[in-house]
């Protein structure tokens, strides 16, 4: 039985590989509260989006605090496409915002949360990459690396391993390019 995992307790001090290096192989990142002795590491690990950070020995009360923080990241959100509408709803940083798909440049994967960069603003939503695809317009919307997926209406031109936007240049990932290619020519 295949069941997603929501929240990993984690230390750094590991046999084999440590806390940091064994975050940094897990492709979809679930809630992840660190619990280690080591202060040092902290910066470290909030930079991969850890939820929480907890130095041994720490309180029954941080404790909760910290798994609160993971029942707030897990509570459902309103993303979802609107019908023949035209848009997406967009929860990003206790917003919820309209988006209309032809106003989105390009999805970058951020840890926990995906950047959307449209014409006029850059949303947050506390999304894997992987979703934020689902909500998109098959067609107009092309994974293009592991980390993007790109509007394929706003390209300017594609030189060597680059796709090039207004003001971005997005890597195009190996595995990606030749069915990035094949629909484009669609």
């Amino acid at each position: 039985m295949n069941q997603e995992v929501d929240l990993i307790f984690l230390d750094i001090n590991m046999p084999l590989l440590d806390g940091i290096s064994f975050l940094k192989t897990i492709k979809n990142l679930p809630q992840v509260i660190f619990t280690t002795a080591y202060r040092k590491f902290a910066v470290t690990a909030f930079d991969l989006a850890v939820c929480d950070y907890l130095v041994k020995p720490f309180s029954l009360d941080r404790f909760i605090q910290a798994v609160d923080k993971v029942k707030v990241n897990l509570a459902p959100t309103t993303h979802e496409i609107q019908g023949n509408s035209g848009y997406i709803l967009v929860k990003a940083e206790g917003v919820t915002y309209q988006v209309k798909p032809g106003e989105i440049i390009f999805a970058e994967a951020k840890g926990n949360y995906t950047h959307i960069f449209g014409e006029s603003r850059v949303l947050k939503p506390k999304l894997p990459l992987s979703e934020v695809e689902k909500l998109l317009p098959v067609g107009q919307f092309i994974r293009v690396h592991r980390s993007f997926i790109i509007n394929r209406e706003k390209i300017l031109h594609i030189e060597a391993n680059n796709i090039h936007f207004q003001g971005h240049v997005i890597p195009m990932g190996a595995r990606f390019r030749e069915g990035f290619l094949k629909k484009m020519r669609q």
